[in-house]
């Protein structure tokens, strides 16, 4: 029987991608390790993403060529995962790739046994051997030589680097030592053109989130220094998008200046919730436009038509990366004047950073004639709309989403933009109708076109969606969506939690060679720091000492990284303030927009604040009358009291 490529019924785009390759790739799945068992070849796995552009560089050498399929199709069984959608088999095999290389990224190229064990790892290999580099059809051939020669061997290797990954188990490190975080950040941190360490720089996105915490709590300049340069750098220079919003996912080079161009909902979200925090502590204004632009791309640009938020915008288009966003001289000059040309040529630094003369825009500081740059901007952002638009990855992501409700829930509550709130809103029905089967409370990581996929979430989706909801019910005080958050976190206790330790997989979900467990903050933030600030959260709403116990359980898991690299354990660390600062909880009886404004500007990022009737069945409400017939704001710590207040003028100084 021939091999047939399968991933045309795929739910994942980026598998989609694959679908016309000659290659006959299979999804991960039992069938196609019991083929591999039955045929007696390797595996080949590659995991990518729809935005990778190596990943897409890949599959025109390598995958769309006949001979190289023909090859693959006789000697291995090739399965294609989107670690998007399956992070948990991203994370076991890129662990397998590090310790065997030294070095991961993406795409992923590894050859396992038939029963999963990996036994030789690499990324990208190029069709034709170059650079000390051999070509990917080399290594098919020396592979399938060795599977016949030396199969003892190579069963051997698998074995070893399975147990060497189990021997790696995270123990739980004691507390975080936040002062000594943030002296270590203070010596990695670049005083030139901020940021920390060197090139490539991704947009520290967690850590900026502690420093504005730990300078809320401590006072210190150094941490908010360090964080605001950050944030101007950032907003100034090529990776964010001049004319449309939006963060790319990280400049190559170590000024901010040339980005990798595909833009991800998780940097977006996070950067999103860090600006809003940087404006409602400075009123920073370009905090403040940072935040409108950013918001506007997730709601124009990721927006899909059931409501909820898409993964990614690709880096390329027509096989160029960052073809949709450079300019040269002279494209700018045939859409403007030739003041207006020569203006903006000079404003925002078209200097030819790239091939052929092109440049992304950069907007070192404000210009002086603001009218004139809105007007300017309006006409290159609507002559852009004549370029291929950048493919988008429209996959719904749970726990990308959960950051993106509540990222747009505190601005819009902040900035005065219900319609931030509304999306925010649509965003959670989605995941709630479609993402959670109600018969198990098992949470599906994604969706497409209002249809979930077949991977099960893992703890970060759980996590996420859970604090998503509990911001949502913080100002709608809808109690559908505290029980919907409290469901979740109950069942992420049950089932990702196994002597003291979280894991990143359920206890009931598809055994892997690993059971992954990882408490590093990366791009994103991993799943048991989410764990850790959604318990918080629901801990100050209820009084739960079990919740409560488990949030500072949670944290234990990253006391190391903190200690040793605290720029990977950025979201545990601004959880870890919010525990120091011995959380606040800010009740408001009956509403007053006014009232819960002051409460999200004033009171630290990690406050658990709820709106809603007197009456509201959920423990931080109960005793919280009206006062004479008006909204009343009770400031509390661990359920203890200060006297409500009605005028915002007196929450204001409460809370300062």
């Amino acid at each position: 029987m021939t091999p047939v490529n399968e991933l045309g019924r795929s739910t994942s785009p980026y598998l989609r991608q694959h679908a016309e390759n000659p290659v006959a790739w299979r999804e991960w799945s039992e069938a196609a390790f019991a083929e591999a068992r039955e045929r007696d070849v390797p595996v080949f796995l590659s995991v990518g993403y729809s935005a990778c552009h190596w990943c897409h560089v890949m599959a025109h050498e390598s995958f769309e060529d006949e001979a190289t399929a023909q090859y693959l199709n006789e000697n291995f069984v090739s399965i294609k995962v989107d670690r998007e959608e399956r992070p948990d088999v991203d994370a076991i095999y890129m662990a397998a790739t590090v310790a065997m290389t030294g070095q991961g990224g993406w795409p992923m190229s590894v050859f396992l046994t038939p029963d999963a064990k990996p036994f030789f790892c690499g990324t990208y290999f190029p069709k034709d051997a170059r650079h000390g580099m051999a070509s990917f059809r080399q290594v098919l051939e020396s592979l399938i030589e060795a599977w016949r020669s030396k199969r003892d061997q190579i069963d051997g290797i698998g074995r070893r680097v399975v147990e060497q990954l189990g021997a790696r188990q995270q123990a739980a490190g004691g507390e975080i030592d936040l002062a000594q975080a943030a002296e270590l950040l203070k010596k990695d941190f670049d005083s030139v053109d901020a940021g920390f360490g060197g090139a490539p720089k991704f947009p520290p996105s967690m850590v900026l989130d502690f420093l504005f915490r730990h300078h809320r709590r401590t006072g210190s300049r150094d941490a908010l220094r360090m964080a605001a340069a950050t944030c101007v750098r950032m907003a100034r220079g090529g990776m964010y998008d001049q004319l449309a919003g939006g963060f790319a996912r990280y400049s190559v080079d170590g000024q901010w200046v040339v980005p990798h161009f595909e833009k991800m909902l998780y940097d977006n979200a996070l950067l999103l919730d860090v600006y809003t925090q940087w404006w409602a502590i400075s009123g920073e204004p370009l905090a403040r436009r940072i935040v409108e632009e950013t918001a506007e791309f997730l709601l124009t640009e990721l927006r899909t038509p059931e409501g909820g938020f898409a993964s990614a915008l690709d880096a390329d288009t027509e096989g160029e990366e960052g073809k949709f966003y450079v300019w040269t001289p002279a494209e700018i000059q045939a859409v403007l004047s030739a003041e207006d040309a020569a203006w903006v040529v000079e404003l925002c630094a078209v200097t030819g950073t790239f091939e052929l003369g092109s440049s992304v825009l950069q907007l070192r500081q404000d210009p002086d004639d603001a009218d004139r740059w809105q007007r300017i901007r309006a006409q290159l952002r609507q002559a852009r709309s004549g370029r291929t638009y950048p493919g988008r990855d429209d996959k719904v992501v749970a726990a990308w989403n959960g950051l993106a409700i509540t990222a747009l829930v505190r601005a819009g509550i902040i900035f005065d933009q219900p319609e931030y709130v509304e999306a925010a809103a649509k965003a959670a029905e989605l995941i709630r109708a479609v993402h959670l089967d109600p018969a198990t409370g098992r949470l599906h990581r994604t969706s497409r076109d209002g249809v979930s996929g077949t991977a099960h979430g893992v703890l970060e989706d759980y996590a996420a969606y859970a604090q998503g909801c509990l911001t949502l019910f913080g100002v709608t005080g809808d109690l559908e969506y505290f029980e919907t958050a409290q469901s979740l976190l109950d069942r992420a206790l049950e089932q990702f939690v196994a002597d003291g330790a979280y894991f990143d997989t359920a206890a009931d979900a598809e055994e892997l060679v690993w059971r992954p467990q990882d408490p590093t903050d990366n791009a994103s933030p991993s799943g048991v720091s989410l764990a850790a600030e959604a318990f918080t959260t629901l801990a100050g709403l209820t009084g739960s000492v079990r919740y409560e116990t488990a949030a500072e359980q949670a944290l234990s898991a990253s006391a190391t990284i903190a200690a040793r690299a605290p720029r990977f354990a950025g979201r545990a660390l601004a959880v870890a303030e919010t525990i120091a600062a011995g959380p606040l909880e800010i009740a408001i009886a009956g509403r007053s927009p006014e009232l819960l404004k002051v409460a999200f500007t004033e009171a630290p990022w990690g406050t658990a604040i709820v709106q809603g009737a007197p009456d509201l069945a959920v423990p931080l409400m109960l005793d919280r009358p009206l006062v004479d017939n008006q909204a009343a704001a009770y400031v509390c710590q661990k359920f203890t009291c200060k006297l409500p207040v009605s005028a915002p003028g007196a929450l204001r100084e409460q809370l300062r």
